[in-house]
């Protein structure tokens, strides 16, 4: 796929990140995610941060190495919680 395909399938601020993965912003119903690993069939994994201005800071701040910086608040498929979920639980 395109970056213009998964811009128009609502992804946003797509990057490269170590390893070759590409990385985007995709706006959930409560949440913002922080999508790791898109390909044609989906993605790997997503880092849900509660404020949209922070998934987008933190993917320009993330290097692709471990999980990314600042206040995320799940990682799925997981369901891991992050730094995040004391301030919101």
């Amino acid at each position: 796929m395109t970056h213009e395909e998964f811009k128009s399938m609502g992804y946003r601020k797509l990057r490269v990140v170590a390893g070759g993965k590409l990385c985007g912003i995709l706006p959930q119903l409560f949440t913002t995610s922080l999508v790791v690993g898109l390909n044609d069939v989906g993605y790997e994994r997503r880092y849900c941060y509660e404020k949209s201005y922070e998934a987008e800071e933190m993917l320009a701040a993330w290097d692709g190495v471990g999980d990314p910086p600042g206040p995320w608040v799940k990682e799925k498929p997981s369901d891991r919680l992050g730094p995040g979920a004391a301030e919101i639980f």
